[in-house]
């Protein structure tokens, strides 16, 4: 799911569903579609949340759809179980693991998005600030 509108190749409305965040407050179902990288679809039925800050990733349908995901220490790693072919490599972030859209191969289907939004950029530039700083931070 994702909150950010200009990520979707495709976009169908969809009324009705609340998500709740992390802080107990809720965001809103507003629509559903396809993620993709230039013209390649990446990830579909993805669910557009307003008020979502982050772009979230289910790793339960990742693993249905046919792929292992791996986790240590210092990241992870998407694998075709069908090819053995390391798809996306993660890298984490305090307690974040984090995957970038671009560093998908094209030729690879349906996997994951991630939205390199301000916020993250300024979090990796400040030496891995807390979220709870950055957001008493005016950016540029």
């Amino acid at each position: 799911m994702t909150g950010d509108m200009s990520r979707f190749m495709d976009l169908k409305p969809k009324s009705g569903g609340v998500v709740t965040f992390g802080d107990n407050s809720k965001g809103h179902i507003k629509g559903i579609g396809s993620i993709g990288n230039h013209s390649t679809i990446l990830i579909e039925n993805v669910l557009y949340v307003d008020g979502l800050k982050h772009n979230l990733l289910s790793i339960s349908q990742l693993c249905d759809k046919g792929f292992n995901v791996l986790f240590d220490k210092n990241g992870c790693k998407i694998v075709d179980i069908k090819s053995n072919n390391i798809m996306l490599i993660g890298h984490r972030i305090g307690n974040i693991y984090m995957v970038h859209l671009d560093d998908i191969h094209t030729s690879h289907a349906c996997l994951v998005a991630q939205n390199e939004n301000d916020a993250w950029l300024w979090h990796r530039k400040l030496g891995h600030a807390s979220i709870s700083v950055l957001e008493k931070t005016s950016f540029p």
